[in-house]
């Protein structure tokens, strides 16, 4: 992707031709597309095998576990495209799922609004701690959000000890959330949905946004270009922590039970799913919607093992063998479009 330089109007123009970056655009977008195709395909083949596939509860459970895993892609997203990486959002899920959760046994009818909140303030706590370190202190995010996964996922263990959170302590209209369904798809999903539309149209239009790109496109010439990298990072690790956080609230009213294992191993998953999904690794290109289409690739393919009867125990090993498939091929892209990029360029280097 071509890096945004600003100008005296203060409006975004581009360094390089507009060929080159339609170009850039129509190889990720066709990315995006093939994961749909992939998709489509897997779940014919699945149910030719296995009818009862795409009963309508089984859809249902794809769709609930899915929305959980885009909601985490959402705010990931925008940290990998501005070449980062938040490996904390699982243990952020895991702390908030409990903390808010606790909420209602301890606060005699607290309004479910403010339990959201309260989630969505666990998360941005935690972010503004990754983001603070990584931006100003300018420590590598693979090595801080690798601390703070053990760290929070620590004071978790502390904090609930031996105790969990049950379906009867909370709510019926709590509950719900996560069982309320439009024409077969669950209410949470439609608003999710909604969430990676806005955030799509905002990382595409807004200029905070077009930034995070540039930046993972090229650092150092986003500097130069007078973007304040150090603002734009720090607060894309403060909304993945806060999506993070709120993620924590739906998955308590999805599950119900909750103790120090909520999320547990969720990164590699968000991480699969916005890489497969087609966010370049190394930043700089992809979209949300197409991370949330690789959460639903990989939940549909957990969902399609178990139908299948074939061991859970292959769902990680199938989304780790995905994730390298989709850096090894970004690579194969990045290199054959800087090649084919010098060679329409007219000084040939």
């Amino acid at each position: 992707m071509t890096v945004p330089l600003a100008n005296p109007e203060g409006r975004l123009t581009t360094s390089s031709a507009e060929s080159p970056k339609r170009l850039a655009d129509a190889i990720f977008r066709a990315r995006e597309f093939g994961i749909v195709a992939v998709l489509v395909g897997f779940v014919a083949v699945t149910t030719a095998i296995q009818h009862r596939f795409l009963a309508a509860q089984n859809i249902k459970f794809i769709f609930l576990d899915a929305t959980i895993f885009a909601l985490l892609a959402l705010g990931e997203t925008m940290v990998v495209v501005s070449r980062n990486v938040d490996l904390s959002v699982g243990s952020v899920l895991g702390l908030s799922a409990y903390l808010s959760a606790s909420l209602f046994g301890h606060v005699h009818g607290i309004p479910i609004p403010v339990v959201f909140l309260a989630g969505l303030g666990i998360g941005t706590a935690c972010g503004v701690v990754n983001g603070a370190i990584i931006a100003v202190g300018r420590v590598p995010s693979l090595v801080v959000t690798l601390a703070t996964l053990y760290i929070i996922r620590g004071v978790d263990v502390l904090i609930v000890g031996g105790n969990q959170v049950v379906v009867s302590s909370l709510p019926d209209s709590f509950i719900s959330i996560g069982q309320s369904t439009l024409l077969g798809i669950p209410d949470v999903t439609l608003v999710v949905a909604a969430l990676i539309g806005a955030g799509a149209y905002y990382l595409r239009t807004f200029r905070s946004g077009r930034e995070l790109y540039a930046i993972g496109s090229n650092p150092d010439a986003a500097r130069l270009a007078g973007i304040p990298t150090a603002r734009r990072i720090f607060t894309s690790f403060v909304l993945s922590g806060a999506i993070a956080g709120l993620a924590g609230v739906v998955w308590a009213a999805y599950y119900g039970t909750i103790d120090s294992t909520a999320g547990t191993g969720y990164e590699l998953t968000v991480v699969s799913a916005v890489v497969v999904g087609g966010v370049a690794i190394f930043g700089g290109s992809g979209s949300v919607i197409g991370a949330a289409f690789g959460a639903l690739l990989l939940e549909t393919i957990n969902t399609a093992l178990y139908v299948l009867g074939i061991s859970a125990f292959w769902d990680q090993a199938i989304a780790g063998f995905l994730l390298i498939c989709a850096i090894t091929l970004d690579h194969g892209i990045t290199v054959m479009l800087t090649s084919a990029l010098r060679r329409r360029s007219p000084r040939g280097a």
